[in-house]
C-alpha cells in the first residue's frame, strides 16, 4: 500500500457511566454533529430501560451492554467471485467490526421501530435485544443462518 493506515482516535468515556462503549453508541447515534442530543436520547433511553426493566435484577447499563453481546454477529457472508460465479462466502467478523454491526444494527431497527421519541424507541429496543427478540436479534440470526448455508463454499476464503 502507498498510504500509511490512519491512526486510531482514542474516545473518551461518557460522562454519566465512565464507559469508552457508550461513546462509541452515542457518535454512531449522532446526526448532524449534535452529540450533546445523542447524550441526551441515550441517557433519557437507559432511564426507560431502568423504568421498564424492573423485573430485571440488573443495572440499566449492564441490559443495555447484554443486549448488545446478544445482537453481535460471529459471522457474516461475504461475496466472492470465483470463475464467473459469485459465491456468499461465511467468514468471521474481526472483533471491532462485532461491536460496530451490533451498534449500528440496533440504531437502525430502533429508528425504524414505532414510538413516540428516539429515546423511547431506543429504550424498547435494548429491551427486545435483551429477551433475544426484536429487529436487531432477527437480522443477526438471519445472517448465522445464511452463513450456515453456505457453509460449503468456506473453502473459498482468502
Amino acid at each position: 500500500m502507498r498510504k500509511s493506515k490512519p491512526k486510531k482516535r482514542n474516545i473518551l468515556p461518557d460522562p454519566r457511566y465512565n464507559d469508552i462503549l457508550v461513546t462509541r453508541f452515542v457518535n454512531d447515534l449522532m446526526l448532524n454533529g449534535k452529540k450533546n442530543k445523542s447524550f441526551s436520547i441515550f441517557y433519557d433511553a437507559m432511564d426507560f430501560v431502568e423504568e421498564r426493566a424492573k423485573d430485571i435484577e440488573k443495572a440499566p447499563l449492564d441490559i443495555w451492554k447484554k443486549a448488545l453481546e446478544n445482537i453481535t454477529p460471529q459471522v457474516e457472508v461475504k461475496s466472492r467471485r470465483v470463475g464467473g460465479a459469485t459465491f456468499q462466502v461465511p467468514m468471521e467478523v474481526r472483533p471491532e467490526r462485532k461491536i460496530s454491526i451490533s451498534i449500528k444494527n440496533m440504531i437502525l431497527f430502533a429508528r425504524k421501530r414505532g414510538g413516540k421519541s428516539m429515546s423511547e424507541k431506543l429504550g424498547s429496543e435494548i429491551i427486545a435485544a435483551y429477551k433475544e427478540e426484536g429487529g436487531a436479534y432477527k437480522r443477526k440470526e438471519d445472517v448465522h443462518r445464511m452463513a450456515e448455508a453456505n457453509k460449503a463454499f468456506a473453502h473459498f476464503r482468502f
